[in-house]
């Protein structure tokens, strides 16, 4: 499918059914102006830089006016916003576009600039009809994917197609941390001898850091940072503490917002805030001893994705707060002191994004990829005042 790159105000409150659906067909606007939007204590502006991408699932920076995005059908994309040229990346590898499946995260190396290399998760078919999560290093130049290395494959593989996990991010040290889900087997979560229903601490090329938590257990994956996660598919590392956050998919309601210790059990599936499918308890309630409590939850569901923090100096009022993604047509942004929210306010409600990821641009804005197709800028709207680079 054709990507179109946009000058123009997308008015997403035309956007209907098919689009809750995850079709990538959305209306486009004969307008340039912006589509303003009152938060609780900001007035921002909408418009749309990108549409008719097909089932969107992250996006990257990689230079003041160009940007990645991953597609699960298995493309990635190159997207200047100058021109309003985009290119496929060529050399990608197979991906296993099935249920929840597909290419999936992407991020650069903390070199990139020096050493254009990129990392990749997706899904990966076995000759066993099993599936698992894969995760790939490689160099972009040209266009083009070159010395593509395998640095990480999630084992046991399995037959179910759900729950990959995929998110990923950079720490100060150059470590990186991968995230899976519990594969749909909730059990998986706390057997620390399968790398399911974790995040993984590795170095940028696939090794074990000599002080991870469970490095010489007897039959513990060495890789694990933390367990007992169902799905978490949002990383991100605090502009200010340089702390580890983390956005995780819970049953039923549930959805839990996570500041990760090494070494830490989340709980799933023995205590959780959600419920099964349909009703019942699942677990042991929401708290036990030696298990983390969330920062935050939420019931019902807002089927959390990616997660951002805010660092622009576009919207100063939004300094340093926690956005997270919903794919049921919400955006959260949390408001933090230290390790705790402090005051939350749900935006877009009534936009009908299907919003899956979320990125602070070069230009201080912020912007918000939605499964439906598209990506959305949010600026500051005209008489804001702009805080100085």
């Amino acid at each position: 499918m054709m990507m179109k790159i946009l000058g123009l105000t997308c008015f997403l409150l035309l956007i209907g059914c098919d689009a809750m659906q995850g079709h990538s067909s959305v209306p486009s606007m004969a307008s340039d102006t912006k589509t303003p939007y009152q938060a609780r204590d900001v007035t921002v502006s909408l418009r749309t830089v990108a549409q008719d991408l097909e089932f969107p699932w992250d996006m990257v920076f990689i230079s003041d006016v160009e940007f990645l995005v991953t597609e699960k059908v298995g493309r990635l994309t190159r997207i200047n916003l100058t021109s309003g040229s985009s290119t496929v990346i060529g050399n990608i590898p197979e991906v296993a576009f099935e249920g929840q499946g597909g290419l999936l995260g992407v991020t650069l190396h903390p070199r990139f600039p020096d050493n254009g290399l990129l990392y990749l998760s997706y899904s990966i078919a076995l000759p066993d009809d099993t599936y698992s999560t894969r995760l790939l290093r490689a160099r972009l130049a040209d266009n083009q994917l070159h010395d593509s290395q395998v640095v990480f494959t999630a084992a046991p593989a399995l037959k179910t197609t759900r729950h990959f996990g995929g998110a990923m991010v950079f720490d100060d040290n150059g470590h990186l941390y991968l995230s899976v889900g519990d594969r749909g087997r909730r059990e998986n979560a706390q057997d620390l001898s399968t790398d399911l229903g974790k995040i993984h601490r590795l170095t940028d090329t696939g090794g074990i850091p000599s002080d991870n938590p469970l490095i010489g257990q007897n039959k513990a994956r060495q890789t694990i940072f933390s367990w007992g996660h169902r799905n978490p598919q949002g990383l991100a590392i605090h502009p200010q503490s340089r702390e580890l956050w983390a956005a995780e998919h819970g049953p039923q309601g549930g959805d839990e917002i996570n500041l990760i210790r090494g070494g830490a059990n989340y709980g799933w599936p023995v205590i959780t805030y959600g419920e099964e499918y349909g009703g019942g308890a699942i677990g042991e309630g929401g708290v036990k001893a030696g298990m983390e409590q969330p920062v935050h939850y939420y019931v019902p569901s807002i089927a959390t994705a990616g997660i951002g923090f805010y660092t622009g100096n576009q919207i100063p009022q939004w300094q340093n707060n926690l956005f997270v993604t919903g794919l049921r047509a919400h955006v959260s942004r949390l408001a933090l002191a230290g390790q705790q929210m402090v005051a939350e306010e749900l935006l877009f409600e009534n936009l009908k994004m299907r919003t899956r990821g979320v990125e602070t641009g070069p230009d201080g804005a912020l912007y918000l990829l939605s499964e439906i197709g598209s990506i959305v800028v949010v600026e500051a709207a005209p008489g804001e005042p702009v805080t100085a680079e």
